[in-house]
């Protein structure tokens, strides 16, 4: 069997079963990681970053190889965490600028994607540091296009690719003083190496096994004791303690001022920490680095736009819990359930910042999640554990969500009651109805009541053209939803927003609440407000700066 041509189809699979790998073996991946810090989230970062990827393969409508290798290599860079995340990042990141605009490639264009992915990472690292997935990637890329000049197959291409990095993840010890020291190859490289596994696989017709046995020492680090490599790793030698990562959305004001130059921003940032990695594109700027400072990273990085997709995580405390858990300390989670429960907890699923702030202010903890991003079952029953309350209501707050919150209340001990509620504003009008000096089946009748009592409006953007609900959409276009059901479709979006308003607004209605997201402005909302008050005076208009992605504005009217 040999394979000449490789279209956008074959590798949308190829890229889907190289995720669906990655995640099967995440745990053992975070089990190997001891570079740059011993933190074990390696398996965890590269696992959310490619899923990341895959997502936007799945939406991707072409079978043009060129198209896929771009969605993929924007939903990997969207998504990408940790040092190995954003290296992968940009491995397909050159690879898809290698085959941009093509219908099919051959075999030398598939390993000549390879290498011009491993010379988009190298530059996008400030420090390389050989004996790392960088390693890896390169030694297969070589071998692919020393392969190519020889065979036109690209099935044998791939095969000499995934042999060649297996090897030389195997040598990543003698390259990297720390691995050979804790007796272990490199988690990066690792990751790689299995999702480089799942494409072979498809290429071949082969199902995978569950765990990958490839990688030396694995009999010792993933056994019944599940003894991990960072237990030969001290705390204290964390010399930057926090994993700092951040978008930044280029304003055209602020770029104005203060023109954006990549390697100059890496340069500055590079004085302040280390595992620097800085990757941008016409859009955005990702930035990952290791820092005591960081806040100060931040402001920085605000001169150019807007901050999106921030988080900070302290690896020093990372690796005590790892090492806590190692000694059978018992979490401090865990502890905290064993305290007293309350009697009620409410849990609730936000995405946007000030959403988020407004939910917890009324007693609600918080799930990060909604559109495009629903939590799992598994995040929903850790945030009723971590509630610690005997009874428990949950505020899905999108349809997608219904179903993981009834498979998580089937699952726990708690009394749970799932309330349907499939926007924000029926969620902060749900807990704003509930009573905890009412029993459970009242709170559950007022809150129900109470989404009915509210009009759920959203404005977003169209990712494609369509015609939905005889409205006719161009890709760009703003759209005014609400209660689920398109109304408008207009390149405006305050006429958009005005229309919306004018449709869910009536001569009862007396509040409505503006929510604006990280794409629109508070003088934009302030010009709905007055736009209200001129043509309902009857409605008083509320203003909040919930900093959500994807809607630039959410309504709510009462």
């Amino acid at each position: 069997m040999s394979l000449k041509v490789l279209d956008g189809k074959k590798f949308s699979k190829m890229v889907l079963e190289g995720a669906s790998n990655l995640t099967r073996n995440a745990a053992m991946v975070d089990a190997l990681n001891v570079f740059p810090v011993p933190d074990g989230d390696t398996g965890t970062n590269m696992n959310l970053t490619i899923t990341s990827g895959a997502k936007e393969v799945e939406k991707n409508t072409s079978n043009q190889i060129g198209a896929v290798a771009s969605a993929f290599a924007k939903g990997l860079l969207m998504g990408a965490r940790g040092n190995s995340g954003v290296i992968l990042s940009q491995l397909f990141r050159g690879f898809s600028k290698s085959i941009e605009g093509k219908e099919t490639i051959n075999a030398a264009e598939f390993a000549n994607a390879f290498d011009k992915g491993v010379e988009t990472a190298y530059k996008a690292v400030m420090k390389p540091v050989e004996g790392t997935i960088l390693t890896v990637a390169k030694d297969a890329a070589r071998k692919a296009v020393k392969e190519a000049k020889k065979s036109d197959d690209i099935l044998y291409i791939m095969k000499e690719l995934v042999k060649e990095s297996k090897a030389s993840l195997n040598r990543t010890p003698d390259l990297l003083p720390v691995l050979k020291e804790v007796g272990v190859v490199d988690s990066g490289g690792q990751g790689l190496v299995t999702v480089y596994e799942g494409f072979l696989a498809v290429l071949e017709g082969k199902e995978l096994p569950k765990v990958s046995v490839n990688a030396p020492s694995m009999g010792e680090l993933v056994n019944a004791e599940h003894h991990k490599a960072q237990m030969h790793m001290k705390t204290e030698d964390i010399h930057f303690g926090y994993c700092t990562e951040f978008m930044v959305r280029f304003e055209d004001k602020k770029i104005k001022n203060n023109p954006f130059d990549e390697i100059n921003f890496r340069n500055e940032l590079s004085q302040h920490g280390d595992s620097l990695l800085v990757v941008a594109d016409e859009d955005v700027v990702k930035v990952h680095i290791h820092t005591e400072q960081p806040g100060n990273m931040l402001t920085l990085a605000h001169r150019y736009g807007s901050l999106i997709n921030i988080k900070i995580e302290n690896m020093r405390e990372q690796h005590s819990a790892i090492l806590e858990s190692e000694n059978e300390v018992i979490p401090s989670y865990s502890q905290s359930t064993a305290e007293k429960k309350k009697e009620y907890g409410i849990v609730t699923v936000a995405m946007g910042e000030g959403i988020e702030e407004m939910f917890s202010s009324m007693g609600a903890s918080v799930i990060q999640g909604g559109q495009t991003m629903n939590p799992s079952t598994e995040d929903i029953v850790k945030a009723i554990a971590e509630v610690n309350a005997e009874k428990v209501f949950i505020l899905p707050n999108n349809s997608n969500i219904i179903m993981a919150s009834e498979q998580a209340a089937s699952v726990v001990d708690e009394e749970v009651v799932i309330i349907r509620t499939k926007t924000v504003p029926q969620g902060i009008a749900s807990i704003l109805a509930f009573n905890p000096s009412a029993d459970m089946s009242e709170n559950e009748k007022k809150m129900n009541e109470a989404i009915t009592s509210v009009k759920s409006g959203q404005v977003t953007y169209a990712v494609r053209d369509t015609s939905i609900d005889g409205v006719e959409i161009a890709k760009g276009d703003f759209m005014g939803i609400s209660e689920g059901k398109i109304l408008t479709s207009k390149t405006d979006k305050q006429e958009v927003t005005k229309e919306l308003l004018s449709n869910m607004l009536d001569e009862d209605s007396e509040i409505v609440t503006i929510i604006y997201g990280e794409d629109s402005s508070e003088e934009e909302a302030q010009e709905l407000a007055e736009f209200i008050e001129e043509k309902y005076p009857d409605a008083e208009a509320e203003i909040h700066n919930g900093k959500q992605p994807i809607y630039s504005f959410i309504l709510s009217v009462e």
